[in-house]
């Protein structure tokens, strides 16, 4: 049996894997003893006025293209959303001052919140 540590979704799993010639075995996965690496996440919680830019899909922030607290126009391009290997821009659906709701190499859902526009 060889032992590997797993990591999926920022969680680490301990998996004992045993080699039984050609056809495939059961894998044991447990929780790894181990705290798993910090992953970047949104957590800030957003403001209850103002108009949200939501996620369209599930992806990855590649890149932040305006400062927290910056003044954006519509269809500005703000967030850069890293989906099955293509770069996304998220714009700005409005004018305003935008409140960042997500850090760049955050994983976020559909419908995140991204960011607020006030």
């Amino acid at each position: 049996m060889r032992n590997f540590v797993v990591t999926i979704d920022g969680k680490s799993y301990s998996v004992g894997v045993e080699e039984v010639g050609e056809s495939v075995g059961e894998v044991a996965i447990a929780p790894a003893a181990a705290a798993p690496a910090e992953t970047p996440k949104a957590v800030k919680s957003a403001p209850a006025n103002g108009e949200k830019v939501l996620s369209p899909f599930p992806g990855l922030i590649k890149n932040i293209l305006v400062a927290d607290g910056a003044a954006v126009k519509k269809d500005q391009p703000i967030i850069v959303l890293e989906a099955m290997k293509m770069d996304n821009e998220i714009t700005a659906p409005c004018d305003g001052k935008i409140s960042l709701n997500t850090s760049k190499g955050a994983n976020v859902e559909t419908n995140a919140v991204l960011a607020v526009i006030g």
